[in-house]
Formats: structure tokens, sequence, C-alpha cells
């Protein structure tokens, strides 16, 4: 079988599970979140914490509950990490010093998971399982909250009210990404991935059978369980430091592709969720339509760059193979590229870095479209309903009428809260970036000159303002200015936002709602699905063409 006709059918085998969980997923997410009901084991919860999950919040109550819990557990991370030298478990690791331990912690509580140490070397596991997994699994339902309080704005009218934070994030996390979790370890542990508290190993080198001499270090772990939350919840973060492309956390094709499966299955399905919660599945579609022209398109043109990038050693290995391993090849990895960088997920299977100079650009604008095609657990949906209220504020325009959407008026205030929901993370990006070129110690970091090099740098803040996690691994992001400056892009680029949508959902939720008319633009059709995706595009495009010209263009056009 070719390598090419092997992508494809991995493709369509991908699209197909996908269909098949879709509506299931989509309308138990929907009763999930609709229910008045709580389970017992919820109730313990809500008592712990001294929480009340009946009682309606308006947003700014909503909001101070999403702030204070992510500063609590920012805080309770870095002391964790501070404090590992002490703990039982920790393999031997010392504590991590102040500016990693802070990057760290923004890191995994913003699902951003950047990575800038090496997690064989490193953690131990007490800080894997008792503090990187556990904020796997809520900052993911944090995410999915936020889209949830959204999409009561739309769906409610002449109340302020959103829902109550605290019965969001504990049904989020008990309900939905537990119990997929649960499933998704099985499933790896019987693709051949570890699940273990083993300690360190010293393992001799061989090749072709034949000992090397020498040896290397292996470590165990509860690896197949944090890999699955970390690809449901879109997380991300590697318990090695090749991530998903060791052996030990993805060890065949059929790992790989339930991996990427994991990755996009609740994002997508979420519009399942948006469509019933509105009462208009047609709705959930349209988003549904545009999420899936742009991933199906990256997808497609990600595989032709690098299978048919020109040269004698790639035409010998069937594409551009460098920086992928040989076990998924170029249909494997690049699939799993163009989800982890469509989505906030930032795992990898294959090096960014050495992918083609257009391969590298497709990953890096995957991630600059604000990750939205499916995008993250829950901010793909808050972050695709953004962009179709810009959508439909310039149809507005065009027209020249007040633009409506899902039967609420987008005003002065909606249309302002949504621009600075799209102006905050291009800002973050190339302010930082530019920054990190002007000054003299920034630079050493880079690994390569020219086009590539700026590439890392751009790479890195897009990574991190859009709480991605991946890396074009040619950086040296363990210093004191990558660690904060990238940790300081991780918060803002994730809390900020935050603020915009839970202010416009709480805007929406006090409107009456306004009959449709003849003039009203139908957002359920084919044509609002491509003002939707040229939107998207043209946004993207007018804001990081000239970065994207100087880095991974510059390269492409070069090769």
């Amino acid at each position: 079988m070719s390598p090419i006709l092997a992508g494809v059918l991995q493709l369509l085998a991908l699209i197909a599970a996908l269909a098949l969980a879709y509506r299931p997923l989509g309308d138990y997410m929907a009763r999930v979140y609709s229910s008045t009901k709580h389970l017992r084991v919820e109730k313990w919860i809500y008592k712990a914490i001294g929480a009340n999950p009946s009682a309606e919040m308006r947003w700014p109550a909503y909001l101070r509950g999403v702030l204070a819990f992510s500063a609590v557990s920012v805080l309770f991370l870095y002391l964790l990490q501070r404090l590992q030298g002490s703990l039982p478990g920790s393999l031997g690791f010392s504590s991590i010093d102040p500016d990693q331990a802070f990057n760290t912690a923004a890191s995994f509580v913003s699902n951003t998971n950047w990575q800038s140490y090496y997690g064989e070397q490193a953690m131990g596991h007490v800080v894997q399982t008792g503090g990187l997994a556990v904020q796997n699994f809520v900052s993911a339902a944090v995410g999915i909250a936020i889209a949830v309080a959204l999409v009561r704005g739309f769906a409610r009218s002449r109340t302020g009210e959103l829902g109550n934070f605290w019965a969001d994030l504990v049904r989020g996390t008990v309900r939905i990404l537990i119990p997929i979790s649960v499933i998704g370890a099985i499933v790896l542990v019987a693709c051949g991935a570890i699940q273990n508290f083993a300690g360190i190993h010293e393992v001799g080198q061989f090749l072709n059978q034949h000992s090397m001499g020498g040896s290397q270090q292996w470590n165990g772990g509860a690896v197949a369980s944090q890999e699955a939350i970390k690809e449901v919840g879109t997380n991300g973060g590697g318990y090695f430091n090749a991530n998903s492309a060791h052996p030990f956390e993805n060890p065949n094709p059929l790992s790989n592709l339930f991996e990427i499966f994991l990755i996009l299955v609740i994002p997508f399905a979420l519009t399942r969720t948006f469509g019933r919660m509105v009462g208009s599945i047609k709705q959930g579609y349209a988003i549904l339509a545009t999420m899936a022209t742009i991933w199906l398109g990256f997808t497609a043109l990600m595989m032709w760059t690098e299978f048919h990038h020109g040269g004698p050693a790639f035409a010998i290995a069937g594409g551009a193979m460098e920086g992928k391993e040989t076990r998924f090849g170029v249909g494997g990895s690049s699939i799993f590229a163009v989800a982890t960088t469509l989505t906030s997920t930032g795992a990898v299977n294959s090096f960014h870095s050495s992918f083609t100079g257009f391969g590298g650009g497709i990953t890096m604008l995957g991630m600059q479209l604000g990750e939205i095609a499916p995008g993250g657990t829950g901010s793909g949906l808050y972050g695709m309903l953004i962009m179709a209220i810009i959508a439909v504020f310039i149809a507005g325009l065009m027209v020249g009428r007040t633009p409506e959407y899902l039967g609420k008026k987008i005003g002065t205030r909606e249309i302002k809260l949504a621009a600075c929901y799209i102006l905050i993370t291009p800002a973050l990006v190339l302010c930082f970036t530019a920054a990190a070129m002007a000054l003299p110690t920034p630079v050493d970091s880079m690994t390569n000159s020219g086009a590539h090099g700026f590439s890392e740098i751009l790479y890195a803040y897009t990574s991190g303002a859009n709480n991605n996690g991946s890396a074009f691994a040619g950086l040296n992001a363990d210093t004191q200015w990558f660690n904060t400056t990238i940790g300081l892009a991780m918060l803002l680029g994730r809390f900020l936002p935050m603020v915009f949508v839970l202010a416009l959902a709480g805007s929406l939720a006090e409107q009456k709602p306004v009959p449709a008319t003849a003039g009203t633009l139908r957002t359920n059709k084919p044509l609002f699905t491509g003002l939707l995706v040229g939107t998207i595009l043209i946004i993207t495009g007018l804001t990081y063409f000239p970065a994207l010209a100087l880095g991974p263009l510059a390269e492409g056009l070069a090769s």
C-alpha cells in the first residue's frame, strides 16, 4: 500500500469514527449541562468546597469563580513543584526552579501544557499524577463551562444569569471527562501504552540485537491515564519529552489514530450540544460545517506539502520523513499535526520544526486562526461563536441593517466585546515576539538563524498565547526570559478572552429575542458557512501575514 493511500484511509476512518460519536456525545453533553439533578458524588464535592450548585450567577460572579479557582490552582501546582524534592514518589528528582515552576503552573492551569523541561528527567509521580494530570481534567472543564455559559447567553432572554460555575466545572469533570478518559486509558493500555508507578530502570542500548556498550535510564508512570485526558481535554503535555512520539505514550498506528480521535471528538460534538441548547440543530450543523471545512482543508494541504515536497531524498522516503516516526509515516504525522494545532492540544507525534517550510507554516497558521476548527474543549466553540458574531456584523454592514444572531441583536456593546476578544491574542503574540527578537539575550536560544530561527520564536509565542503548548522543537525555552514571558502569555491569552466572552454572554442573556423577518440573515445555511470561513481567514491573514512572510513563507519559497 502506498503511503499516500494509507494516509487517506486513516483520514476516512477518523471521519467515520467522529461521525458515529457526534450525535450521542453531543446530545449527552447537552443533557449534562441542562439537568437540574446532582449525582451523589457531586453533592459531596459541593459540600467539600462550600458551593451552592443551584444558585444562578450573573457574569461577574461566574468570572470571579473562574479566576479564583484558577488562581488557587496556579498556586497549588507551583508549590507542589517547589516542594517536589521533599515529597515521596519524587523518583529522586529535585525541586523545580522558580521560573520553570511558574511557567509549568501557568501552562497546565491555562490548558496550554507548554513544557520547557524533560518530563522523564524532572517530574516525579506525585507532581505528574497529583498535579499535572489533575489540571488536565479541571482546566478542560473550565473551558467547556465558559462555552456553555456563552451558549446560555444566546438561549436565555431577559435575565443576566448564566448558570453556576461550580456546577458546570464539577459536571464537566465527573460526567464527561472522567468517563471518556477511563475508556480511553483502557484502550491505550490494550494498544501497549504503559500504566504503572515503576521507578527508574537502567536499560542497555542495542542495535540489531547487538549491544552498543552504553545505557540509558527509563522510568515508568501512570502514562496511559494521563495520555487519555491529555488528548480528550485538548491539553497536550506529555509524560515524556518526546510526547506522543514516545512509544510508551503512543505505541503504534492504531493508538495514534485513536489519540487523534480523542483530540477532536469533544470539540466537534460540542456543536451538537450548542444546537440542542439554543433549540436549533441546524445552527449547530452550520458551526460544525465551518469547523470541518477548515480542518479538512488544512489536513489536505498539510498532506500535500509533506508528501510532494521535491528532492530525491523525499522521493525515496515517500515524503518528508525528517522528524517523523516511521511507525506513523507522513500521513499519520500530518493528520496529527493539523489536529493538534487546530485545537489547543499541543501534543506532537512528530517535530514541527522538521516539517517543510510550508508545513511548519500550516501548523503555525492553525494556531493563529484562534484554534477554532474545531478548537479546544470549550474554547473552540466560544471562539467560533465570537467569529460568527463578527461575520453577521460584516453581513449587516453590507445590507445596511442591524445584525442579528440567534435572535439577539449585535449592537455596539456586543461588537466591542467581540473585537476585544479577537485582538488580545495577536497583540500578545506579536508584541512578545518583537521584544524577543529586539533584545540581545533571547535570540541566543535560537538553534537556527534566518527565517527558520524567527519561526521558532514566533511559533513559541503563538503556541503560548493561543494556549496550544506545542513547540517548534528548535528553541531552548528553558531560560528565565522565555519561562517568564511565555508564562505570562499563557495566562493572559487564556483568561483575558474569558472576561470578554462572559461579559458578552451576560449582555446577550439580558436581551429580548428579536423575531426573524424576511431580512434576517439565515445563519443555518451554507451561505453563512462560507461567509464565516472567509471572515476567519481574512481576519487572520490581515493580522499575521507580515510575520508569516518573514518566517515560514520565506523559508518555504526559498527551499
